[in-house]
Parts: structure tokens; sequence; C-alpha cells
């Protein structure tokens, strides 16, 4: 065995179980021990994609997923993926063959580049090291919530294993690896290697005594507010039965960052997201506040709506596990380090004591929830309850009717993928996710392309759901080669494409400046068309009746994706388009 062979077998062992990448020679052997060795291996046709494939598949599977490219410039190729991911704190795993001769014209400071973006880099350094460099770097994407690239020297990767490692892989694949085999380890079994050295920020064990007062703290100020709003973020996922138990005790509503959206759906307390993609009421209800708890939510500028979503003498708390994370966007007046389901647990049992049965004012209120308030979240709660003007007009039509349509005519069990981009309000806040596992944005970035590829790594970690994909015409054309990829997996996706024929962002952003706009629009380009070509069903959709034959593709087979080329009016700038302006 040899040491490209050995990585594939470590891996696999550890229960990695997708890879995605584009094979060239320098990957060609250490994919392929992959594949030997039970991972299941997905071709894209561009790094690029196949990053944030594994990205979107990691975010929504809560395992490691692996990329697997060629060296040099297949590590430049996937270096926005990776951002994108490194910027996201996914646990992702990038095999990256690395020419070392300083003749050869792929060799590029890969670990350099991975740094500079926010990556971690390491190195596979020998036959001898492999099995150690290898578990650690798989744990540094795990327990260290990060990504890693993880360099594979050519010259390395042909180099036979000595017996005593040979025979470690075995054990490995036998399931006999001591804590090597026990991905949770922070300890790297007979090898002498600790963890802790390669640990993320927040990572180390927090005060326990700290904890408990912060948390006292926290049962306080809630067994005292009038007007609790609990946001959610990504780190809350799986603790809804627990915020939702607290928030029932205290009176709270609920509220996500964009990234958790979904998380409280179905509740009638729900204001979905916070931030620039509030509705009215939500900003009115947040911004009403006397407490906000973010929970594994970093409250960033797009939660917060530059600030001014949460009111001057609004006290808030932020949980979460990384401390380093507390009060990193904006000042907290408490920060609590822990788990969010544990803290909520805690705080609840504190909170039964420190809050009598029925306080509230009257019996008819609790905290910040009572009849009225419920009924008004019904009526307003949504952004397609909020009375618009339609300006569909001359064979397009209004991208709030366009979605409002889908949303009543795609089934409730679905998983939206959303690119940047102009439109992408309009998809992330009129289509439901039916809970905070079904709703995929790969923003944190910005970079528009990335929505195709992230709805496909989406839709094999959902595989259950009807995945949906909701691009621009220019993040479409961007990543159009994926179209391939979808038919080729048989995946059955709803790929909807908001072609105002445009950068439209810039459109309305510079234009009433008075400024030139011919760099940024477009000829018209039958997508649909081009669609077809890849072997897809597609349709052009002008107006309400057109989607009637998105009807029809739903009843079945659903044998191959539909795209539905959407021609929308572009006379306005999405509502939240300044303030992502000035988050440049």
């Amino acid at each position: 065995m040899n040491v490209s062979e050995a990585v594939g077998a470590v891996l696999a062992s550890l229960g990695v179980r997708i890879a995605f990448g584009v094979v060239g020679s320098g990957n060609f052997h250490v994919t392929n021990a992959l594949v030997e060795h039970g991972v299941r291996y997905v071709a894209a046709r561009h790094e690029g994609g196949a990053a944030t494939m594994a990205d979107a598949y990691a975010r929504m599977s809560g395992t490691v997923a692996v990329l697997t490219v060629h060296q040099g410039p297949g590590v430049t190729n996937a270096l926005t993926g990776i951002t994108e991911a490194a910027k996201s704190r996914t646990p992702l795993l990038v095999l990256a063959p690395e020419a070392t001769s300083p003749r050869s014209n792929f060799r590029v400071d890969q670990a350099g580049l991975a740094n500079a973006v926010g990556a971690h880099g390491a190195r596979v350094s020998s036959a001898e090291t492999v099995v150690d460099d290898t578990v650690m770097a798989y744990l540094a994407a795990l327990l260290g919530r990060r990504t890693v690239l993880l360099n594979l020297p050519l010259d390395v990767q042909t180099q036979t294993l000595p017996d005593e490692v040979a025979h470690a892989v075995e054990e490995l694949r036998a399931g006999r690896g001591g804590p090597h085999q026990d991905a949770a380890s922070r300890v790297a079994g007979p090898w002498g290697l600790t963890f802790p050295a390669l640990q993320g920020p927040g990572e180390r064990e927090p005060d326990a005594s700290g904890a408990a007062v912060a948390v006292g703290r926290l049962a306080e100020l809630l067994a005292r507010a009038e007007r609790p709003v609990f946001i959610a973020g990504r780190g809350a996922r799986g603790s809804r039965p627990e915020l939702e138990a607290l928030g029932e005790r205290v009176g709270a509503l609920y509220a996500t960052s964009a990234v958790a959206k979904g998380h409280f759906h179905g509740s009638p307390w729900d204001l979905d997201v916070s931030g620039g993609f509030a509705s009215p009421l939500a900003a009115e209800l947040i911004r009403g506040a006397d407490l906000v708890v973010a929970w594994g939510c970093t409250l960033s500028m797009w939660t917060t709506a530059h600030g001014t979503l949460i009111a001057p003498d609004t006290t808030v708390v932020q949980v979460d596990l990384d401390s380093d994370a507390l009060g990193v966007n904006r000042a907290v007046d408490l920060g609590v380090v822990g788990d969010v389901r544990e803290t909520a647990r805690g705080v609840l049992a504190l909170v039964e004591d420190l809050r009598p049965a029925g306080r509230g004012g009257t019996e008819e209120r609790i905290g910040y929830r009572s009849p009225e308030l419920a009924r008004r979240i019904a009526r307003e709660g949504r952004w397609r309850d909020v009375p618009y003007r339609d300006t569909g007009v001359n064979g397009r039509i209004d991208p709030r009717t366009l979605t409002i349509e889908l949303d009543d005519l795609l089934p409730e069990e679905r998983v939206v993928a959303v690119d940047s981009g102009n439109f992408m309000g309009y998809p992330a806040m009129f289509l439901s996710v039916p809970d905070g596992s079904a709703f995929c944005f790969t923003q944190a970035f910005q970079s528009i392309g990335l929505g195709l590829a992230t709805a496909i790594g989406t839709a094999l970690a959902q595989p259950d759901r009807l995945p949906v994909a909701a691009l621009g015409d220019g993040g479409a054309l961007m990543s159009v080669a994926e179209l391939e990829t979808v038919v080729r997996l048989g995946l059955p996706m709803v790929v909807v494409v908001y072609d105002d024929e445009a950068y439209g962002a810039e459109v309305h952003h510079f234009g009433p400046h008075g400024f030139p706009l011919d760099t940024v629009r477009f000829p018209p380009v039958d997508i649909a068309a081009v669609a077809r070509g890849f072997g897809c069903e597609a349709v052009t959709v002008r107006r309400r009746q057109d989607m009637g034959a998105v009807a029809e593709w739903l009843k079945g087979p659903r044998d191959r994706p539909i795209v539905v080329h959407a021609k929308v009016t572009s006379d306005a700038p999405a509502w939240w388009l300044e303030e992502a302006f000035r988050g440049h």
C-alpha cells in the first residue's frame, strides 16, 4: 500500500461518506482509493462547483465532506468555493495534490492560498506519518468546524508504507483503530498525537463556574423580560424543542438568521428571518424587544440590518459554543459559552423557579405573546401577506408573483438553495421551507454562481425532499456546466432562473446616479433552450398561466430536472439591495 491508497482507506474508515471533485493526474489514485473503500464519488464539471457541492453537503448532512482536486489549477479553480466554506466554518476536507518540484508549472503555494482565505493548511509529510497526518486533518475539520486543505505532495503519494503503518491502516479498516476510529476523540491513539493544538477558536473547555454564573444571569434576564425575542442561527440546529420549551415559558417570539431559515416553521410565534430580509411586522416586533437572545448566531450586519433592527436600550445576550464568537459583530450585554440545547435546558430549569406560572401581566399576555399579536402574525407575518402592486407587463412576470405561485405549487417537503444577486430575496423569503434543515444559503462570501452547485450538494444530503435551486441569469450562466451533473445524477430538481438580462444589483445601485450600464446589461438568452440541450425539461415563464407546465412536471415521473426560465420585471431594485451595498 502506498500513501495515496492509505489516505483513501483512512478517511473511509473514519466515516467519510461522499467526496466531490474533478479528477486529474495528481488526485487520480487517492480518489480511486476512496471509491475502493466505499466512499461515494460525485464528479462535477468544474472544481468550483465541486467545492460548493461538498460545502453544501457538509452543511446539510452534519458530516465531514471531502473535496478532491488536481494540483495547482485544480486548487485555484476551487478557491472561491473553498473560501465560502471557510468563512462559513464548514467541516470540509480538501485533498490537494501538491507539486513540489520548483520547475513544475503546477507549483503554487497551496498552503499559503489556504491560509489566505481562512482555511487551515495541513500536509501529509511521509509514509511514516500518513495515518497521523490524515486523522489529524479530519479531526481538525470535524471538531474545529473548519475547512482544511490537506496537501498531498506528489513524491510522497507514491511512497510505500512501512509494515507497522500498513498494519495500522488495516486495523482502522477492520474497525479496531482505537481512538483513531473514534472521530470525536481528542487523542490520536498509540501515535501519541493530541488534538488541542489544532482546535478551532472556542473549542477550549469553558470555565464551568463562569458558565454557570452566565446561565443564571440569562435566566434572571428572561424572568424579568416583557418582550423577549429569540434569534436562532445555524449553531442552534437541532435545538428547536428546547428553545420552544423555554420560549413558551417566558413568552418569547422566534426569529432566525438567514442561514437558519425554517428553524421555527409552523410555530404561531415565528417571525421568520431577522435582518434585511425581515418582513415589516418582524422588523417592528424585533425592534420592540426589550431582550434579544441570539442562540448560535453571531448577530452579523445582515441579521441586525446593520444594527438598526435592535433598539439601543435592548438587552442583548449571545449563546455560542465558540467563545471568540461572542460580541464579534456587535457588543453584547451578556455572553454565554455553551451548547445551545444544553444551555436552553439549564436556563429553563432556573426560570421555573424565578418566574412563577402565570406571570406576565395578565392571563391574556405572557411575555411578548398575546392573542391579538398571534392574529397579527398569522395575518401579516409572511412576506407574501404584505400587499404589493403587481408589476408584470410586456411579457415579464413580477418576481413576487412568480415565487408565490411556486410556493403554492411545490410540495411542502422541499429543500431550497439560493444563489446571490438582486433577485435572491424573493426565493429566500417568499418560498417557505419545512424546517431548519431545508434551506441552504451559501452567502458568506457573496459570490454569484454558487447556487446550482449548492442545490446539488443539498439534494444529495436530503434525498427525500424535492430540491429547488433559485438562480439569477448571471449566476445560472456562470455555472451552467453543472446542469449536466444534475441530469447525470438523475436529480428531480426544480431550477428557477430569475432572468432580468442584467447584473441587476449593479443596474439598480449605479443606474440612479446616471452611470452607463452597458457593461452590466446583456442581450436575451434562451436559457430554456440551453437547458434542453443538457437534457432538462424547460419552460419559459412570462405570466402566471405559464406555470401550468411546472404543475404538470410535478405530477411525475420527475425523471429529469426542470428549468423554469422566468422573464422577470426589473423596474425596481430588491428591497434589501441598498443594505447589501452598505456591507461592501
